[in-house]
């Protein structure tokens, strides 16, 4: 309830500078008649009585009045601005009581300040600080909606603010000490309420937002600078911007303060006034809650988005459609409405729209689209002299029936398994537990994550769970399956009804498919039924794996599934895997086992020289494999390669423990053991 924009104070800088001219001439050219001798001069000259200026002052009031105009129009009694003049001292212009919370208020006691008169003297007691502290002091202050939660007992009340400063400093170091000031200032502030609290309310956080104004072409020494925590009270942002500029800064600042967005009306007709048998076709542009395009806008559907002119904010551009009655009739399924304010209320074209909206017409707005037909996502109309924007429904409304489940972003599934989702929800079912449980996970919390972990969503995808109805014994047996707690006696049932099944296959059975389904495969399948079958059931296996009972099982499976010819052997399955990692283009070719060493030689030999010739340089691995050859041909092969008859055994070492034989030939003796002394 209480946000940073509850509370918005303006201090305004009232010193000698701001009297000067903001150096942005408006021409007075558009005045009937002749102009005078005195007007041809001063037109003449460039800057006379046909042009006119506004100064610093009148900028800076402007835009900070067009600021609270909008707060006020869009969050009525809800959101409040202040407002302070600071010369040689801090002069209140208004409080947080809703009778002066308002546009006539503020404006009259603006009139009675007036422009600062240039002939002021250069003093050290013209300053922006006097306002500062008064700014500080007034966020200390409490709301009327402050003070009614005091009333009902609410012990900590939190009290956030924004002040907005509008004045001119020379450089950053001027800005760095206005910035060191005010969070002193803000300090003493809150250790002045903490010990009594009668003095105000503790201020939570500050957000201060500098902006720094010069006339139209006149170059700046204070840089601009985003968001920075100063402490952990305050944080700052520094803007630097000509004056003409200023009502657009404020405009695009307010939409981040208040999470605004813009909407711009497009093609509205109008009569002109000069010939009223034509009209025209205008745009508007309208502020309100982000939340008017946020609730409107879905996975599928987005507003159209651009960025005027001259601003750097974007804009949702929306077409005009016909008007309508606000009857019973005319009534659109809505998600929210929200107020509206045109961003230029004294513009001809925006003053045409709200006087057709207060005489009690509503006006639907499109989403401009080149082909197709048109989406009319919002509603303008008014009730109690305040215009609201409706965002309507584009989906489908709540007082539609339900949407079936077949209509998802899938598209058109039929064969979901909607009545076996209804009982796992209603066995997934958990009630509060009125105690702590011991362990970190519940009971019921367990059940929940075991038991979904295999469930089919489509019956196209499985055929274990499709046979359910015809082969009686497997409803009982899936259940046992999925018992966390599986004891022998229920182990041997599930070990009996894997073997039937076993020689079901063995047979050439086929698997009972009843004739409503269209998993129904043809006679020549049937190996392939089983082997689906298997396959599934081994996976429901290994995710409901906890007892020992439960790994006999999936052991006994997949030892049926090897035999009845679904897998194949683990060693050629890892070789095959082991291979697809450890293989390179340049890998010498797999040889064959029974192969002899020659072969083997003489492979290698070839896919040398192939390589030799395709690159024409030797590789590292030509390298190796040239030394390996080298070394093989100075030992004898294995004698049972060489001369052991096919189908008998070759004994590995002949000759060991034979005393008489050496078993070390001389002629494989490595150089490093000829030695006599080593030998014997």
């Amino acid at each position: 309830m209480f946000e940073r924009n509850q509370k918005t104070i303006f201090v305004l800088d009232h010193t000698r500078y701001f009297s000067i001219s903001s150096e942005q001439y408006i021409s007075m050219d558009y005045l009937k008649g002749k102009p005078s001798p005195e007007m041809a001069a001063g037109g003449s000259s460039g800057v006379g009585v046909t042009q006119l200026s506004k100064s610093l002052w009148t900028c800076a009031v402007e835009s900070s009045i067009e600021y609270c105009r909008i707060v006020w129009d869009l969050f009525p009694g809800k959101k409040h601005v202040r407002f302070i003049v600071s010369d040689t001292a801090a002069h209140i212009v208004n409080t947080w009581s809703s009778s002066t919370q308002n546009m006539s208020h503020v404006s009259n006691a603006m009139m009675m300040v007036s422009v600062p008169s240039r002939s002021i003297p250069q003093s050290s007691d013209y300053s922006v600080i006097h306002g500062l502290r008064a700014a500080i002091e007034a966020l200390a202050e409490p709301t009327d909606e402050q003070v009614h939660a005091a009333q009902v007992g609410c012990t900590k009340i939190p009290n956030k603010g924004r002040v907005i400063c509008i004045t001119s400093a020379r450089d950053n170091t001027s800005m760095k000490s206005l910035e060191d000031i005010f969070n002193t200032v803000l300090l003493q502030q809150n250790a002045l309420v903490a010990p009594s609290g009668k003095k105000g309310l503790l201020i939570d956080h500050c957000h201060l937002v500098i902006l720094n104004i010069v006339p139209l072409g006149v170059e700046s020494l204070v840089t601009n600078r985003s968001l920075l925590d100063i402490s952990p009270l305050l944080d700052v942002e520094i803007h630097t911007v000509n004056a003409p500029d200023i009502s657009d800064k404020l405009l695009h600042l307010i939409m981040g303060h208040y999470d605004l967005a813009s909407t711009t009306v497009t093609n509205i007709p109008m009569k002109e006034e000069q010939n009223a048998n034509s009209s025209a076709n205008y745009d508007v542009e309208i502020l309100h809650a982000r939340a008017a395009h946020t609730k409107v806008c879905g996975p599928d559907f987005t507003l159209p988005t651009s960025i005027k002119s001259g601003t750097s904010y974007e804009t949702v551009t929306l077409k005009w459609c016909t008007p309508r009655g606000c009857g019973s009739a005319d009534l659109q399924p809505c998600v929210g409405q929200y107020n509206v304010t045109p961003v230029d209320v004294t513009s001809r074209p925006s003053s045409c729209l709200i006087n057709f909206l207060l005489n009690g017409r509503s006006v639907l707005l499109e989403v401009p689209r080149k082909t197709g037909t048109k989406t009319t996502s919002h509603m303008l109309s008014a009730r109690g002299g305040e215009i609201f924007v409706h965002s309507l429904s584009i989906a489908r409304s709540a007082m539609d029936e339900a949407p079936s489940i077949s209509d998802g972003p899938g598209g058109r599934v039929s064969d979901y398994r909607i009545p076996e989702m209804g009982q796992l929800l209603k066995m997934s079912r958990m009630v509060p537990l009125k105690t702590k449980p011991k362990s970190k996970i519940s009971q019921g919390e367990h059940l929940w994550r075991r038991m979904p972990r295999y469930f089919p969503r489509t019956t196209n995808v499985t055929i274990l769970f499709n046979l359910q109805r015809q082969l009686t014994w497997l409803p009982h047996f899936l259940h046992l399956l999925v018992k966390e707690d599986m004891d022998k006696q229920e182990e041997v049932r599930c070990q009996q009804q894997i073997h039937e099944l076993y020689k079901s296959a063995s047979r050439g059975d086929m698997l009972p498919f009843s004739n409503t389904t269209n998993l129904r495969p043809k006679a020549s399948k049937i190996k392939d039924q089983y082997r689906l079958f298997y396959r599934e059931l081994e996976q429901l296996i290994q995710l409901n794996v906890q007892t020992s009972h439960h790994k006999n099982l999936l052991e006994s499976l997949q030892s049926l599934r090897a035999a009845y010819g679904d897998v194949s052997s683990k060693s050629d399955a890892s070789v095959a895997h082991l291979r697809s990692y450890t293989e390179s283009p340049l890998s010498p070719e797999r040889l064959d086992p029974n192969s002899g060493g020659s072969n083997s030689s003489s492979s290698l030999l070839k896919a040398s020289k192939r390589r030799m010739s395709s690159s024409g340089q030797r590789s590292l691995l030509d390298m190796i494999s040239h030394a390996e050859r080298n070394q093989s041909s100075k030992r004898l092969d294995f004698s049972g390669r060489l001369c052991t008859p096919l189908g008998q055994t070759a004994k590995l070492y002949p000759d060991f423990g034979n005393k008489e034989k050496d078993v070390l030939t001389p002629g494989i003796i490595p150089s490093n053991l000829k030695d006599e002394s080593i030998r014997s």
